[in-house]
């Protein structure tokens, strides 16, 4: 069949005119797509491989011209639609507008796609966890996807966005309502950000949203922290905002930790030293020039005031006493104690379970096991040199301790019998 007979049968069978040609488009709309995705993507592809092949693939930015590339079959079949004879004028209306609801679709998707790539960018950055942006992308985000559905409404219903946008103005305080709490998610991540209260890594506590751990994602609706006992816990961005928290960064920041730990000293075990007790004190390294410091001090008050000659009216050295300056020396030459910071061994007020004898002090090193490990070091000394200085420590009676005072009962009375 020739090519004239084939237009001459063309025309006389119009349906199968319009049929072919249908067919002939959507075979074009489809090979656009393939030789984009197959030949043009696929070169772009090994492009960005070759530019970059040790990045991580959420950085290229293959998802956004992957994107983009779906705009090119919806093209054809919009300006395609209009050269195929006898086809309804409403079918062209619509294939047309659904085509350009397809592309404002899928641009922004692509823009969406787009800002995805700049926040993974930044966050390589060094300062990027001071300064997360991901809220505001997520804001653009809902604002690109706002207009892009009144784009995509307008081409569907054939109107021009104006009259929608228009009718939006009435809807303003409905709007109001549904998003209050992206609007206030907003003005949170604002804050957050401009005050610095936050940042990716920093551990905070938030006992009223049992949040206890280190701060791994900053969104516009929400903050997740993962927990010491590496539960998540998702805090709403406002909350951080409204209620208290604590941020252990400028810990972290300070280069020390505290020690704030007490000994509990029973206090009949509290006497003043006699000779041989401050000569078997005196061979500690930390208390040899204390010892003869003091008693020259001693010697000389006493010397200044009359009625010395009694024991009772001398000044005369203590075993909690020596025991609160040996502490305070061992910690000073402690070498991971920071000593530029807060140092102080103290007494506190007697309590019914003993003398509180409370150490205040700062690690050098913040890291918590490490942390923990030094202060167990510490307390770990302590309680095993506090039979030196004739001290104990108070404890509740346990269940041997009574079995012990009973057999001792039990023994005395067989004697008295």
């Amino acid at each position: 069949m020739t090519l004239s007979q084939m237009n001459a049968w063309l025309a006389q069978h119009p349906v199968s005119y319009m049929a072919l040609g249908l067919l002939a488009l959507v075979l074009l709309a489809w090979t656009a797509n393939w030789i984009t995705r197959h030949i043009l993507l696929r070169g772009l592809r090994r492009l960005v491989k070759a530019a970059l092949p040790d990045k991580d693939p959420e950085l290229s930015p293959l998802r956004v011209t992957s994107r983009l590339a779906n705009i090119v079959p919806a093209l054809v079949l919009s300006l395609g639609i209009g050269l195929i004879p006898d086809v309804p004028a409403t079918a062209v209306a619509v294939v047309r507008n659904v085509s350009s609801a397809f592309i404002a679709l899928t641009i922004a998707l692509a823009i969406g796609s787009a800002l995805d790539l700049g926040n993974a960018l930044y966050q390589r950055r060094p300062d990027a966890a001071q300064r997360p942006i991901k809220g505001y992308v997520q804001i653009l985000k809902i604002v690109i996807y706002a207009v892009a559905a009144i784009l995509v409404v307008a081409s569907l219903i054939d109107r021009s966005p104006l009259i929608l946008l228009s009718g939006l103005g009435a809807m303003a305080a409905v709007l109001m309502l549904v998003f209050q709490d992206t609007l206030l998610s907003l003005v949170a991540s604002v804050q957050l950000g401009t005050n610095d209260m936050v940042r990716l890594g920093d551990w905070i506590e938030m006992p009223q949203q049992n949040a206890d751990g280190a701060v791994i994602d900053i969104a516009l609706h929400t903050v997740k922290v993962r927990n010491w006992d590496n539960t998540i816990t998702t805090i709403p961005t406002k909350k951080l905002i409204s209620d208290a928290f604590k941020n252990w960064r400028g810990m972290s920041e300070s280069g020390g930790r505290r020690i704030k730990r007490s000994i509990l000293l029973d206090q009949q075990s509290i006497h003043f030293l006699n000779d041989a007790e401050q000569t078997h004190l005196a061979r500690f390294a930390l208390l040899e020039d204390y010892f003869i410091a003091k008693a020259d001090e001693l010697a000389a008050w006493n010397a200044r005031h009359p009625g010395t000659q009694s024991a009772v009216n001398q000044r005369r050295l203590t075993n909690v006493g020596t025991f609160r300056i040996y502490v305070l020396r061992y910690l000073r030459a402690h070498p991971e104690i920071h000593q530029g910071m807060t140092l102080i061994v103290r007494q506190l007020a007697p309590t019914p379970d003993g003398l509180p004898l409370e150490l205040y002090c700062f690690t050098s090193d913040t890291r918590w096991v490490e942390y923990e490990r030094i202060q167990s070091d510490i307390f770990d000394h302590l309680f095993a040199i506090l039979p030196e200085f004739g001290l104990r420590v108070f404890q509740q009676p346990s269940g041997a301790d009574m079995q012990a005072m009973g057999s001792r009962l039990e023994v005395v009375r067989r004697d008295v019998l």
